[in-house]
This record gives structure tokens, sequence and C-alpha cells, in this order.
């Protein structure tokens, strides 16, 4: 199973129109930043900081309404009794579609505007650095390949495509979700087209 999502992960940098379910939305998410059981987490964080934070950017999503979504690491999406994630500790702190302006931050790449929604992971250094000095930096780093790949592989469970995007204006990724933390990664989720199949 695990051979087989390897094997399909790709980059996908056009989606067809659409919107996404809920459920779907709340997988990925859980997949990136989630608490398992307890305390455990999806993906491993040097020392336990979790220096990291989710922004989801809304635009097609089916009973979530456009807008930017804030996950801080400290209220991580957990698991229910049920064995379903919830991404439930997201609160809206914009409301509207910002694809566009977020494609626009990124130099124009068009997968971001297509996508139903993108994911902007960024780092408050504040901690790790606290802990680790400079090294700190390197491993938000290192945490947000992490999430990236989780989020790669869990999309690909639910026939989605995603694509890993490093080059944007971070001055202008932090104007637009009005955030403090650094912009690390924006990754679009969207519906592949037939032919990216």
């Amino acid at each position: 199973m695990l051979e087989e999502l390897l094997v399909s992960r790709r980059s996908v940098r056009h989606y067809e129109k659409g919107s996404l379910e809920f459920k779907q939305v709340e997988k990925i998410v859980w997949a990136g930043m989630g608490i398992r059981h307890g305390h455990k987490r999806t993906a491993p964080s040097a020392g336990g900081c979790y220096p990291l934070w989710m922004y989801l950017i809304v635009g097609e999503v089916t009973g979530l309404d456009p807008g930017i979504y804030s996950c801080p690491s400290n209220v991580s999406p957990s698991i229910h009794p049920s064995g379903s994630p919830s991404i439930s500790p997201m609160g809206r702190i914009k409301e509207g579609d910002f694809r566009q302006g977020l494609c626009d931050a990124a130099l124009g790449q068009k997968a971001v505007a297509e996508a139903q929604i993108d994911i902007v992971i960024a780092a408050d250094y504040g901690g790790i650095c606290q802990r680790y000095g400079r090294r700190g930096v390197r491993y938000a780093y290192i945490e947000a390949g992490h999430i990236g790949q989780n989020i790669a592989l869990q999309a690909i469970e639910l026939g989605l495509g995603t694509v890993m995007i490093g080059a944007f204006r971070d001055g202008a990724v932090k104007a637009l979700l009005e955030i403090k933390e650094e912009p690390i990664y924006i990754i679009p989720v969207g519906k592949m087209k037939g032919e990216q199949r």
C-alpha cells in the first residue's frame, strides 16, 4: 500500500474545477499536523518543539466557507475516538477566497489559484531556536518536509494532487495571511485533471 502511494506521488500543477469534500480536507490537514493518540503526532519534531503553523486557504470545499484558517501546532487536529480525524481546532481568521492573491505572492504559479485549497506551512522559530540555537531553523525546515510528504501521500490516497512550492515572496505571503510566522511551504491541493491521474 505505502509502496503504491510512493510510486503514484508526483507534482500536479493543473486542477479541474469542482469542490473538495470537507472530509477530504479534514484528512489532509490531520495527516500534516495531526495528533494521533495522546500527544503523539503524525510528523516528528526535534525535541517536541513543534514550531510550525498550518494555514489553510479555502476556495472550494463543500461544508467549509472560503477563507483563511489557522492551526497552530499546540492545537493540532486530533483523532476522534471513532478513529476519524477532526480539524475543529482550526479557526477562520479571514473571510473570502484568497487563492489568487496567494498565487500572485507565489510569482504567478497557477496551481495556487486553480487548486481547491492551498496549505501554507509557516514557522515560529522562537522556541526551537531557544533550545537549539541557529540549528533550530534547520530542524524546522526538516519538520516542514515531513509534513509536506504526509500531505502529499494522503492526497494521493484520496485521489487528489499536490505540488510543493517554495518560490514565493515571503513578505507578500505574510501580508496576505496577516501573520508573523515565516512561511516555508505553499502546498496546493486539488482535483487532478484526467490526464494526470
